[in-house]
C-alpha cells in the first residue's frame, strides 16, 4: 500500500512540474505576443509622428492629433512597463522599460512645449525620442523570438 502512495505521489509530482513547464511556456509565448503588439505601436509612433510633429508647429489641428499621440503612446508605454515578463525575458525587459523611460522623457518634453495651441519649433532638435523607439524595435525583435 505504501509503495502505491509513493508511486502515485511520484505521478502527482511529475505531473504538476510538467505542468510548470506548460504554464512557463505559455507565459513566455503571453509575452512575446504583447511585446509584439507594442512593437508594431511604438513603430507606427516612431513612422507617424515625426510628420504630424512637423506641421503640428505651425498647425493647431495638427498640434492637437500629436498631443493625443503622445498621450496614446505614454499610455502604451505605462502598460507595457507594468507586464510581468517571464523568467527568461526578464533582462530584455529591464532594457525595455529603460528606453521606455527615455521615451516618456522625450514624450513628456513634447508635451511641455505647446505654446498657443501649436509646438514650439525647439522640440524638434530632440531627436532622442524616436531613437528610443528604435533601440526598443530591436530589444523587441530578441523577444519576438522567444516566442518562436
Amino acid at each position: 500500500m505504501k509503495k502505491k502512495l509513493l508511486v502515485l505521489a511520484a505521478i502527482i509530482g511529475l505531473l504538476l512540474s510538467g505542468c510548470s513547464l506548460l504554464n512557463d511556456a505559455k507565459d513566455t509565448l503571453t509575452y512575446a505576443n504583447e511585446a509584439k503588439n507594442y512593437l508594431d505601436k511604438a513603430t507606427a509612433f516612431a513612422n507617424d509622428a515625426p510628420s504630424i510633429a512637423q506641421q503640428a508647429v505651425g498647425d493647431k489641428q495638427a498640434a492637437a492629433e500629436l498631443k493625443t499621440m503622445l498621450q496614446d503612446m505614454k499610455q502604451e508605454i505605462s502598460t507595457f512597463n507594468k507586464l510581468q515578463a517571464p523568467e527568461i525575458a526578464v533582462d530584455l525587459h529591464q532594457q525595455l522599460v529603460d528606453q521606455n523611460n527615455k521615451l516618456t522623457a522625450g514624450i513628456d518634453l513634447y508635451l511641455k512645449n505647446y505654446k498657443n495651441g501649436v509646438l514650439d519649433p525647439s522640440v524638434l532638435e530632440n531627436t532622442e525620442i524616436f531613437q528610443s523607439v528604435q533601440e526598443i524595435s530591436s530589444i523587441l525583435d530578441q523577444i519576438k523570438q522567444l516566442g518562436q
